[in-house]
């Protein structure tokens, strides 16, 4: 490539198909940024194990994301592989593994990520112990907090160091200094919602809503857009499917239709990365257009979906955002 930026590499090479819908959606995305937007991002699957912080991390600390809608499990894995890198099994025959190379991973307490391994006991047990202090002194003072904001107090606190991984490429530690909001829709399903809800049930944790939940999370994702939306145009990055999509588009027709509020902009950007395959019935292989039946996007909303593997096309697309200001 030589001294090309990677933006160059990707106009001169990347003309058809897929690529040239990554081009458009990029140029879509550097445009609401010129233009005084912003962006909310949405991550599902397992982008976190998949170390997207390493990409995602600058974005935020170039103000090019503004808030974001993520599972459980990307909330969590993140802070993971910030504390337990190195204990990481990668295994790139896994689609060779027997039943009994399944089991024997798990009797390593190895949990298995397609390619990648996630070690519960540096992993999932450690963050455990951190966290429940936090659990049980917010419940014993009868305090209420997000599952993302009990990740950002211990991280200000230090209290998960040392970290495994440089730190600059944590999403989660970047977006903990702009303290920027999240939005974690379905966090019970998740290891750390599991382990929540256990301790519930052992009495350890008396009020469940200690860790505050779902409905609240769309009621401060409501303010968020309405503040936002008065001063900016606000754009709609969607990593995969699922729940992390899903339940933060729907803020805008809940606002404009179950609120009345018709002053509310609709989104005005929307990019959605799926390998899910335009089908009948599934919201992760919907084409855009259906969006508009929803109150969701306008006729004229730029719109893009690249059917390919986020974890190639969101780090280029990323690169490119950011070389465009260079």
């Amino acid at each position: 490539m030589g001294t090309d930026t990677i933006k160059a590499f990707i106009l001169r090479h990347f003309k058809h198909f897929n690529a040239a819908a990554l081009v458009d959606a990029a140029e879509g995305y550097q445009r609401l940024m010129s233009s005084g937007g912003q962006m909310l991002m949405t991550i599902a699957g397992a982008m976190s194990t998949a170390e997207i912080g390493i990409s995602l991390a600058e974005m935020i600390r170039r103000d090019k994301v503004h808030a974001i809608s993520c599972t459980g499990a990307n909330l969590e894995e993140d802070v993971f592989n910030l504390v337990a890198h190195d204990h990481y099994h990668r295994i790139p025959n896994y689609r060779d593994l027997a039943p009994s190379d399944e089991l024997e991973l798990l009797n390593r307490q190895l949990n298995r990520v397609t390619d990648t391994c996630i070690p519960e006991e540096e992993a999932m047990r450690r963050i455990e112990g951190r966290i429940l202090e936090a659990w049980v002194e917010a419940d014993r003072k009868g305090e209420g907090f997000f599952p993302h904001e009990f990740f950002y107090h211990l991280l200000r606190e230090g209290k998960l160091e040392p970290y495994q991984i440089d730190p600059e490429d944590s999403w989660l530690l970047a977006a903990c200094e702009k303290n920027l909001p999240i939005f974690v829709p379905g966090w019970e399903d998740s290891t750390l919602g599991n382990i929540y809800a256990s301790h519930c049930l052992r009495g350890n944790i008396r009020n469940v809503h200690t860790v505050r939940g779902g409905i609240e999370y769309m009621m401060s994702l409501s303010q968020w857009y309405r503040d936002t939306c008065r001063n900016h145009p606000v754009g709609f990055f969607q990593i995969g499917g699922g729940i992390a999509g899903d339940f933060p588009i729907c803020v805008v027709p809940m606002l404009r239709q179950d609120m009345g509020m018709k002053d509310v902009n609709l989104w005005s950007y929307f990019c959605q990365i799926s390998d899910s395959t335009t089908s009948y019935g599934s919201y992760s292989g919907a084409v855009p257009n259906e969006k508009i039946t929803w109150e969701k996007i306008a006729v004229d909303t730029p719109a893009y979906i690249i059917e390919s593997d986020a974890t190639i096309v969101a780090p280029l697309i990323f690169a490119y955002v950011l070389d465009s200001d260079a």
